[in-house]
């Protein structure tokens, strides 16, 4: 890259010959100053596609009711806990990106974080609609919230999962979102330098008078240490949540005190996972090979095997309880 020195200790997070800034800022911005091009389309119609499959499964559930999933009075969850836990847990990595490897200064993330961040916001998103359709009457949920005593004497159920959920599915949302837009910020304002008209107008609001000074860096860069000091406890303490749905059970195979540990390695994992899947597409679609390089990739695929590993432990772990323990429900679970 001219004009800027590359550390010898690694390689340079930016490849290509000869690119300079006004370069990069041109072909980052390429899809948004400019009409989407053919595999954008194919993309966004294959997405699509799923969202009607979305809205015909839940208006079906709605229509012919929850036991549509398997549900009776021995099967608590049934099907819905399955798309939850797996949308909270791909929800994951979105925070990690932008919070742990934040806060040990690995500058590596600054390719795929904004990617991570907005997945992890759909995620959740899509996660809550899990809860909301699990209660049967979802034009009730709002009594999952701490009301005010105009409603008469309703208090929450504070044993019920349910309940736990809303506040881990909140808490995390809120943070994740107000993480993402802060970090949009500068990219925001250079848009709106680069706009006219109403595009102008627009971007102008939405970057709460950026203007790039040092003082205006040193509180962007202040208060996402202070969003990603927030930020990690809530990777470790959402799913944790989430791993009581479970783990406060009495089926055998879930009352266990490895599923806190166990879901987090797991979230993390499958998060990673996903981002990778998602930013493989988006750098051949987009063209980004040079910004998204095989060091990124690299990068995510060590933290991929880490947590695959850990994960892969837990499971040895569960069979080798339920056959040390003696428990013959456990042996029926496991073995």
């Amino acid at each position: 890259m001219s004009g800027h020195n590359e550390s010898i200790l690694r390689e340079p997070l930016i490849t290509g010959k000869d690119i300079t800034y006004a370069q990069i800022t041109d072909e980052i911005l390429l899809p948004v100053e400019n009409k989407p091009n053919k595999a954008w389309w194919i993309g966004f119609i294959v997405a699509l596609c799923g969202a009607t499959l979305w809205i015909v499964s839940v208006g079906y559930t709605f229509w012919f009711g929850i036991g549509a999933w398997g549900l009776n009075k021995t099967v608590g969850w049934a099907w819905d806990i399955t798309g939850f836990v797996w949308w909270v847990g791909i929800g994951h990595a979105g925070t990690l990106i932008s919070a742990v490897l934040l806060l040990f200064r690995q500058n590596w993330r600054n390719s795929i974080n904004r990617s991570a961040e907005a997945m992890t916001i759909f995620a959740v998103i899509c996660a809550a609609t899990y809860v909301v359709s699990h209660m049967g009457r979802p034009w009730l949920a709002y009594w999952v919230l701490p009301l005010p005593n105009q409603f008469g004497s309703l208090w929450v159920n504070f044993n019920s999962p349910l309940v736990w959920d809303m506040f881990a599915i909140s808490t995390y949302f809120s943070v994740s979102l107000l993480f993402w837009y802060t970090g949009l910020l500068p990219d925001i304002a250079t848009i709106r330098d680069r706009a006219a008209g109403m595009r102008k107008k627009v971007y102008t609001v939405l970057s709460f008078g950026w203007n790039g000074n040092v003082k205006t860096w040193q509180r962007f860069e202040a208060v996402s240490l202070i969003l990603a000091g927030i930020s990690t406890p809530l990777v470790l303490s959402v799913h944790t949540i989430v791993s009581m749905d479970f783990a406060t059970s009495v089926i055998p195979g879930w009352h266990t005190t490895i599923f806190p540990p166990y879901f987090v390695a797991g979230a993390i994992f499958s998060g990673f996972a996903m981002v990778l899947t998602l930013l493989l597409v988006v750098r051949k679609v987009l063209g980004l090979e040079n910004y998204i390089t095989m060091f990124h990739i690299e990068s995510m695929n060590k933290i991929i095997i880490l947590t695959g590993s850990i994960v892969g432990v837990a499971y040895l772990t569960e069979f080798f309880i339920a056959w040390y323990s003696g428990s013959e429900y456990e042996q029926y679970a496991f073995i």
